[in-house]
C-alpha cells in the first residue's frame, strides 16, 4: 500500500513536501486497560488539510484526542513542534491546537457570541483581560462561518447545521494555527455537510493546518490535500488522495469492492461500490 512520509526523498507524486506539526512516535493509546493503538506511528504536515479516514473502531478519533492531549500515550510520544507535546503548558498547548469534538456539549442557556466568545480564553490571562482585539477576533470568526445574525440566539434552539457552524466559529476564536476536529459533518444533513468542508477549506487556504476525521471516503478525497488511512489501530497508508485511494486499498481497508474513477465536478478520486449482490 502506498506510504510515503512527507518531505522524503521516495515521495509519491503528488504527495506534500512539508514540515510536519503534529508527529506521533511509537504510541500505545488505550482506554483504562484497552488498547486500541499500540506503536503507532504517523506525521501530520504542517499547512495542510488532512483527513483521518479508516472503518469503525479502528482508532481514528482515538488518535486524534491523542494530538489534542485529551489522551496519553501509555508509551512513546506525541510532539508538537519537535517538542513533546504532554510536557508543554496547558494554555502553550491551547494556543497552538484548537479542538472539536464529536458530540460537543453545549452549556445550558447560552447565547452563540457567548459560545464563541469562549473561544478567546486561553488569550487571556492576569494581566491580560478582555479587550477590543477579541471583540474583533470573535466577530470574525462569526461572520466567516456565517452566523453574525444569530448573536442573541440562545444555541440550543439552533439546528444542527447551525450549532456546528458556532462550534466552528468558537474554534476559529481560539486562533490557533492547527484545527482538529472529530467527525464534523456527522449529523447534518447533504448541504450542511458540504457547507462546512468548505468553510475547513477556507481556514486551510487561509493558512491553517486542519485535521479531520471523516467517514465519507469521497468528501474525504474531494477536500483533503493529505490522507491517513487507518485499520485496526494502525496506519496503513498516507499521502494525497489521488495516490492514496486505490482499489486493492479500499477493499482491504474496508472490505469494500469497487472501481475508482475521477469525480465528474473535481477531478479528485471517487469510489464507486460495486453491485454486492453480484459479487457475493
Amino acid at each position: 500500500m502506498p506510504h510515503a512520509e512527507p518531505g522524503s526523498a521516495d515521495a509519491a507524486p503528488g504527495t506534500l513536501d512539508l514540515q510536519p506539526a503534529l508527529v506521533v512516535e511509537g504510541a500505545e493509546l488505550a482506554y483504562e486497560r484497552r488498547v486500541v493503538s499500540s506503536d503507532l506511528n504517523v506525521a501530520l504536515p504542517d499547512d495542510a488539510f488532512t483527513v483521518i479516514v479508516g472503518p469503525n473502531a479502528c482508532g481514528k478519533s482515538t488518535l486524534l484526542k491523542a494530538l489534542a492531549r485529551v489522551i496519553t500515550p501509555g508509551a512513546g510520544r506525541v510532539l508538537l513542534d519537535g517538542r513533546d507535546l504532554h510536557r508543554l503548558r496547558t494554555k502553550e498547548v491551547a494556543l497552538r491546537i484548537g479542538l472539536l469534538p464529536q458530540g460537543a456539549v453545549t452549556p445550558e442557556g447560552i447565547r452563540v457570541a457567548d459560545l464563541v466568545s469562549r473561544g478567546r480564553y486561553p488569550h487571556h490571562g492576569p494581566l491580560r483581560q478582555w479587550s477590543r482585539r477579541d471583540d474583533v477576533v470573535v466577530a470574525e470568526a462569526m461572520a466567516a462561518t456565517g452566523v453574525t445574525g444569530l448573536a442573541d440566539r440562545e444555541v440550543d434552539h439552533l439546528s444542527g447545521g447551525q450549532r456546528q457552524r458556532v462550534w466552528i466559529s468558537m474554534l476559529l476564536a481560539q486562533e490557533t494555527p492547527i484545527l482538529l476536529l472529530d467527525e464534523p459533518t456527522t449529523y447534518l444533513d447533504i448541504a450542511h455537510q458540504y457547507d462546512v468542508l468548505e468553510l475547513l477549506r477556507e481556514q486551510h487556504d487561509a493558512g491553517r493546518a486542519v485535521i479531520a476525521v471523516l467517514h465519507d471516503l469521497n468528501q474525504a478525497a474531494r477536500y483533503a490535500s493529505h490522507l491517513v488511512v487507518m485499520k485496526n489501530g494502525h496506519v496503513v497508508a498516507t499521502g494525497a488522495p489521488v495516490d492514496v485511494l486505490t482499489t486493492e486499498l479500499v477493499e482491504s481497508v474496508f472490505g469494500l469492492a469497487c472501481v475508482i474513477t475521477p469525480d465528474v465536478v473535481t477531478g479528485t478520486p471517487m469510489v464507486v461500490p460495486l453491485d454486492r449482490r453480484r459479487s457475493c
